[in-house]
């Protein structure tokens, strides 16, 4: 845990997919790893976290081949069908960066709740831990958003963990049905100020304050638009477009691979001794 205050990259993406495998560390990840400013002399520590996805083996199977192409030392943490680490605190609090993926933002709420993650979660982003993700994976960090946790039609979610006083909005061009259900919700007060983010963009907030301090994407022309409640306006908020940041491309996958483990002996053919 290395990084200078406390961080947290919320986004619209994470992994993308793979020359060489299916899936590959996109942008976005490899942002939230330079936050980390991991030392030169070891691999970052990512600890993926995929409790909203329900924790598919499918899922880690991609991540941890992404990783390993990315040369980062990974991991998870799951909570099904059982929790799969003795030691909440010294899983979280070892890793450099923890990544949660998208899914149901409601159930994984109530599973870090049930486990006591959110207060363990709280001590590592303050210890410099980046806390970072994609959709369910962004909106956790926040007062609240908006979600599709209860069936296909988006909903109000108001009792996310909090770090960031401020809602977000999450995969705004993608899905047109999101984003008015989020402005109401600020117009109305169920959510506080916030921001809307595109599919490939992400919020960075910085220190115990959790300011935003930019937004960045992996792509030309993506947005991220602050959502202010203001009543005497005539939609009840007003939008302020955010300057985003163009992150450099994500390094090229390399074939193949070194292990980590020191190699068996060879076998010693005791006749020929």
């Amino acid at each position: 845990m290395t990084a200078a205050e406390p961080t947290i990259v919320a986004t619209c993406g994470g992994l993308v997919a793979g020359e060489w495998d299916d899936s590959a560390y996109g942008p976005l990840l490899f942002e939230a790893i330079r936050l980390a400013r991991v030392p030169e002399d070891r691999a970052p520590r990512v600890l993926h976290v995929n409790t909203a996805g329900g924790d598919q083996r499918t899922v880690e199977g991609a991540e941890l081949a992404a990783a390993r192409t990315a040369r980062v030392e990974a991991s998870h943490l799951r909570f099904f069908p059982r929790r799969n680490v003795p030691s909440l605190r010294d899983t979280v609090l070892g890793a450099d960066v923890v990544w949660v993926s998208g899914g149901s933002v409601v159930n994984l709420l109530a599973v870090w709740r049930a486990h006591g993650l959110d207060d363990v979660l709280r001590e590592a982003w303050e210890a410099g831990v980046v806390l970072a993700g994609g959709s369910a994976g962004a909106l956790c960090w926040h007062t609240g958003g908006v979600t599709q946790s209860h069936g296909p039609k988006p909903s109000v979610v108001p009792d996310g963990l909090g770090s960031v006083p401020g809602s977000l909005g999450v995969h705004t061009d993608s899905d047109p049905n999101r984003s008015p259900v989020f402005r109401t919700a600020v117009a109305d007060g169920a959510l506080p100020d916030g921001v809307e983010v595109d599919e490939g963009v992400g919020v960075v907030y910085r220190g115990r304050s959790a300011s935003l301090t930019e937004a960045v994407t992996d792509h030309d022309g993506g947005r991220a638009v602050r959502i202010l409640r203001a009543p005497d306006e005539p939609a009840g908020i007003r939008t302020e477009h955010l300057a985003v940041r163009r992150l450099p491309d994500a390094p090229p996958p390399l074939p193949g691979w070194q292990p980590t483990w020191t190699p068996s002996p060879d076998p010693v053919d005791e006749e020929a001794a």
